[in-house]
Formats: C-alpha cells, structure tokens, sequence
C-alpha cells in the first residue's frame, strides 16, 4: 500500500496571541476606556500614562508595544462599554518579544520589514495597522518599525509572527 500524504498548514497563532512567552517581555498597562483598541495585536503608545491605539499621522518613534491578546478573550470595546468614565481597565502590551499579528498588505518575507500605517487609512488597511510593504501611493502613510522583523511568511488567515524589540 502506497502512504499518502495530506499537505496542511495550522495556523501561526491569533492577532495579539504570544507566540513565544518565554522570550517575551509583556508589561501590565492601563487601558484608556474613552479610547480603545479595535482589535488585539495592534501597535500602542502611551499617552498621559495610558495604553492607546496609535493615530493617523503618528510615527515610529512614539511606539510603546504591541496589544496582547486579553484573557479570557473579552474585546478592549466590551470592556470599555462595561466601564463608567473615568474608570479605565488593565491590559497587557508587548514591549520585546514575538507576537502573531494581522498583516494587511504586502508580501510578508523571512527577516522582512515591518510597517505600521499611519496615514490613508481604509477598511481593509487601517490606520495602526501592520503591512509588509510601504504605501505604494503615499510612502508618508507607513512608517519603518527599525527594531521590528517579521519571523517567516502569513497564514491563510494573514497573521503572521513578528518579532519585536530583539
């Protein structure tokens, strides 16, 4: 009897979700309820003292970490609607280590550059978000994560595994 092969790829990991823990550096925060991340896995920086999403027109330099995945799995929106301002709530950002994130365009390549745009923001490429390749429009739109790689190539789902602050 010939053997038989099936070819199948599992998933890297889940936007946010460690992909390495124990050479991750994860630090608690405070989230800021009045303005939450859309999703996990998404670039931060901290402004008066809380964890929030970066914006349009931000640059590298003010990246502080990566959203971690929330435990037990409840989005930064829910919580914020269950909070009274000006309670905030705690989180966890990536600030060195290997996490799984949404990459929104671009061929992702071992050892290749990482991009966060920052400018021209649509649905499918949104503002704070990562891509592998700079705006082919506007190179303004995305800046260089210098102290960011990616590990390999994306899943069928687009997450692939970043390393960060190495």
């Amino acid at each position: 009897m010939t053997g038989q092969s099936i070819y199948l790829t599992q998933p890297f990991s889940y936007a946010g979700a460690l992909t390495r823990p124990n050479h991750s550096t994860v630090e608690p925060v405070v989230m800021d309820a009045t303005n939450p991340f859309s999703a996990d896995g998404l670039p931060g920086k901290k402004v008066n003292g809380k964890f929030v999403p970066l914006v349009a027109g931000d640059t590298a330099a003010v990246l502080y970490g990566i959203r971690v995945r929330s435990f037990p799995f409840t989005s930064d929106q829910d919580l914020a609607r269950q909070l009274t301002n000006p309670a905030n709530y705690t989180g966890d950002a990536l600030v060195r280590g290997y996490i799984g994130v949404k990459v929104n365009a671009g061929t992702v390549a071992d050892n290749g550059p990482v991009y966060i745009r920052v400018g021209g923001g649509t649905t499918a490429q949104p503002v704070g978000g990562f891509e592998a390749v700079v705006d082919a429009t506007t190179a303004a739109n995305t800046v260089l994560v210098e102290n960011a790689h990616f590990i390999g190539t994306t899943d069928a789902n687009g997450i692939a595994e970043l390393a960060f602050n190495i």
